[in-house]
């Protein structure tokens, strides 16, 4: 199905929204997210992202600032505190555009990144990202989205009823103490903390849609409160075995001009490695989000 819009308040803004054949996301075509946008296009926007969970807009052509006010339509944008660092956070200051770039400046460099939630570590994690892509390679570096919605609904009676009540801690990668030995479960409960910990439900549910996600990275560091640390390290592992199916996810092919505006409350992304010989400059800007429940 491909819905038409009409914006009669701006030239050269009629649009199409149109489904992917995929767990999750749909492309936007015709619009040019430089311009002003009126408000009901922004509604019927952020209902297909409600529905669609990463929309892609195609074509684009954005300095960092109009890529800042675009964002801003959607919501107010990511503040991390000083004790919860993040992707280029430095003492007192986290830049508002970030340069995923193999370049001088950037981040992330060119390896593979395994399905991770942005933020998922802080009190308040983010609520959504917008990734803009300016030069990409001729292979390599694709990035997919993983629909948490979908994961959750496919999981059985049993599991769903054992993990329904569960908090999970998720340890901030970017604090950590030197030398210490990167794992995938803390079972050792000894351990002093480096930085401060915010449970979350392993089980949340969408603060606009009402679904159900399975709100778990697959590689991030985690435990679970008040769950034997045996226990719940064999319990991770097998809901980290079910996350990782194709059949949850989209892998998306870059082209130059691409915005993805993904809600990084239901689902999780990856980025394939890329040859370190060819650039790769992408600008990611991430919106404020809420306490989950």
């Amino acid at each position: 199905m491909t819905v038409t819009i009409s914006n009669p308040s701006t030239t050269n803004q009629d649009f199409k929204i149109t489904p992917l054949d995929a767990p999750l996301g749909a492309v936007v075509t015709g619009l040019d997210a430089s311009k002003p946008v009126d408000p009901a296009t922004i509604l019927r926007l952020k209902q297909a992202h409600r529905n669609y969970h990463i929309l892609i807009f195609k074509n684009q052509k954005l300095t960092d600032e109009q890529l800042k006010n675009f964002a801003y339509y959607f919501g107010d944008l990511f503040v991390p505190l000083d004790e919860t660092p993040v992707l280029a956070s430095k003492v007192g200051f986290t830049p508002v555009v970030i340069p995923v770039a193999n370049i001088e400046g950037g981040f992330t460099g060119t390896g593979e990144l395994s399905f991770h939630s942005d933020h998922q570590w802080t009190p308040y994690p983010s609520s959504g990202s917008f990734l803009y892509a300016e030069e990409v390679t001729t292979k390599g570096g694709e990035t997919a989205w993983l629909n948490l919605n979908l994961a959750y609904e496919a999981l059985d009676d049993v599991t769903k009823e054992r993990i329904k009540d569960l908090q999970l801690i998720t340890y901030n990668p970017f604090v950590r103490t030197p030398d210490s030995p990167r794992r995938l479960y803390r079972t050792d409960t000894t351990t002093p903390l480096v930085a401060p910990v915010f449970p979350h439900p392993l089980v949340r549910t969408h603060p606009e849609s009402g679904l159900k996600i399975l709100s778990l990275g697959y590689e991030t560091e985690v435990s679970l409160v008040g769950v034997d640390p045996e226990e719940g390290s064999a319990l991770i592992s097998q809901l980290r075995q079910h996350l990782n199916q194709p059949k949850f996810y989209y892998e998306h092919k870059w082209s130059v001009g691409d915005i993805v505006y993904w809600d990084n409350q239901s689902t999780l992304h990856r980025r394939n490695a890329f040859d370190p010989s060819e650039r790769r400059v992408l600008k990611r800007i991430s919106l404020g989000g809420s306490r989950p429940f």
